[in-house]
């Protein structure tokens, strides 16, 4: 998947696995932790706290996110690229877009949150 011109992803995402990863951050930013925002995200990945991260497709300048995808391979965390930060902010309760977004704490969404995490990493490409 790209980010603007710009290739961001190691692998493309099958659309029903970007659904089924924004089910686990929607039942995580209920029951566990997420945090939300490049700045927050970035600061979780450094951390090494963040278990899934989340980077929208529509960020304008895609510079604010260009990062994200390099931290997150640098570090070993998986990370799906969703089409609209509109979309980003809702799932995470945000009555405003975001550009990213990470699990840090699962809460019920654990199982789930392996499940993408495995389909993920057999994704990426060696």
């Amino acid at each position: 998947m790209s980010l603007g011109r710009i290739t961001t992803a190691d692998y493309d995402a099958p659309k029903e696995l970007v659904e089924s990863a924004c089910e686990v951050l929607k039942l995580a930013s209920e029951s566990g932790k997420v945090k939300r925002g490049t700045n927050e995200a970035t600061k979780a990945i450094e951390r090494g706290m963040a278990k899934l991260v989340f980077i929208a497709e529509d960020t304008d300048p895609v510079e604010i996110v260009l990062h994200l995808p390099l931290l997150c391979k640098d570090r070993d965390i998986p990370y799906v690229v969703v089409p609209e930060k509109k979309l980003l902010g809702s799932y995470v309760n945000l009555l405003v877009p975001t550009s990213a977004a990470c699990i840090v704490d699962p809460g019920r969404a654990d199982k789930e949150l392996e499940s993408v995490v495995q389909k993920i990493k057999a994704l990426r490409k060696p």
